[in-house]
């Protein structure tokens, strides 16, 4: 069979096919459909709606599979960040180091903490948190580091830990992004003092709704996170440090149990689709003109987004939608130039890597139901802008048989 005609019988079942999405949970939820009906009505037979028996089965099941001491359960990624360095004891005054090419939750929970967000650079490849920048702004006030393991790869955490242990500083993990990646044979979450995840629905392990995930290795922070999570009461009416309310509900800890059993097989998954991208386009003409994910020797990635890089982002986004291929931009402007964050007093330019990336990269589709097929129309498509726009190329094939 020709590339011609593999490409049209592509075209043609796709057309035949739903639309495609960007994340599709309904593929997601039908086949575990009855394990999950199941654990709701479960929990609904119990009238047992918030922390108790579901929720500290999955905090076991979850510190299993992480390899740690101890997960507590909290209402969501945001308050995981939030209750950790609240743990550490950053305040106000303190300092702590993160990345500009997150997600805001990450230094809007330094903030609420009551410290200052100090931004450095990232690195262009990984577009995880630079150690070498990181080491460069130090000062007396730094309490913390913030390293983020983006779209599922987790950052170079060997000398980020070095750095820390050396100035006597908490590292806290986001690992909001990455359950189940792996760093030098630890997995993300589990090498700094404390690690937060998050279980919103779009994450690879998502619940029906919020959750977060804290985790740790000492038994002091794992009693005290326990503590501020339920207003710092551990008997009714008792309050023995001011805490909060973010307590996670039973049926999202029997929701996330029942999935926690199928993660890996999704991963696994997730990362054969990335394989299968890299494959194809490596022959198309798109090969030449997109920057693929990072993988370092020693790393799992888990491919929360499968995130490429070009400088004609924009318009290769427009043609990709004209054609029925959904895209998403993490993050199309790095937190050190939005206006919340301007009172800090950084200027565009001061963080050159991390404002190229928020130009540049934008997400395929990659959730563990895609098909073949559909990666193979979604590439299809890029090329087809490439050679639309390249002379050498002309009107040729898009996928070299």
């Amino acid at each position: 069979m020709t590339t011609q005609s593999v490409v049209k019988s592509a075209v043609e079942q796709q057309e035949k096919a739903p639309p495609l999405q960007f994340l599709d949970l309904k593929q997601q939820f039908e086949p575990i459909r009855n394990e999950v009906m199941d654990a709701v009505i479960s929990v609904m037979e119990s009238q047992r709606f918030v922390l108790g028996p579901e929720v500290e089965l999955l905090e076991k099941e979850i510190s299993d599979y992480l390899g740690c001491h101890f997960a507590v359960a909290c209402a969501s990624g945001t308050d995981a960040l939030i209750l950790a360095l609240m743990t550490s004891g950053v305040g106000t005054g303190d300092e702590v180091i993160t990345t500009p090419f997150t997600f805001v939750a990450t230094a809007s929970a330094i903030v609420r903490a009551g410290a200052t967000p100090v931004f450095v650079d990232i690195d262009p490849v990984t577009y995880n948190i630079d150690p070498e920048s990181v080491s460069r702004v130090i000062t007396s006030r730094t309490r913390a580091i913030i390293p983020v393991h983006l779209f599922g790869l987790p950052a170079e955490m060997g000398p980020i830990m070095d750095v820390a242990q050396q100035n006597g500083i908490t590292v806290i993990e986001d690992a909001a992004q990455a359950i189940g990646a792996v760093y030098q044979g630890r997995k993300a979450g589990t090498i700094g003092a404390m690690g937060c995840f998050s279980f919103f629905p779009s994450k690879n392990l998502g619940a029906a709704g919020d959750g977060g995930m804290i985790t740790t290795n000492d038994p002091k922070y794992a009693d005290h996170l326990r503590l501020l999570r339920i207003h710092g009461s551990r008997h009714k009416y008792q309050y023995e440090i001011l805490g909060t309310n973010s307590r996670l509900d039973a049926l999202q800890a029997a929701i996330l149990r029942v999935k926690l059993r199928h993660l890996e097989d999704w991963t696994e998954q997730r990362r054969r689709n990335a394989e299968n991208y890299r494959t194809l386009l490596a022959s198309s003409v798109a090969g030449n003109h997109l920057g693929l994910p990072a993988e370092p020797k020693g790393t799992r990635h888990v491919y929360n987004q499968f995130t490429v890089r070009c400088t004609e982002r924009n318009p290769l986004r427009d043609h990709l939608h004209g054609k029925g291929v959904p895209t998403e931009i993490y993050y199309p402007c790095p937190l050190h130039l939005q206006p919340a964050f301007a009172y800090l007093g950084y200027a565009e330019g001061s963080l050159p890597h991390a404002e190229a990336a928020a130009r540049e990269v934008f997400s395929l589709p990659d959730y563990p139901e895609l098909t073949g097929d559909q990666q193979f129309m979604i590439v299809n498509a890029i090329a087809q802008f490439f050679s639309q726009i390249s002379a050498s190329t002309g009107e040729g094939e898009m996928i070299h048989g």
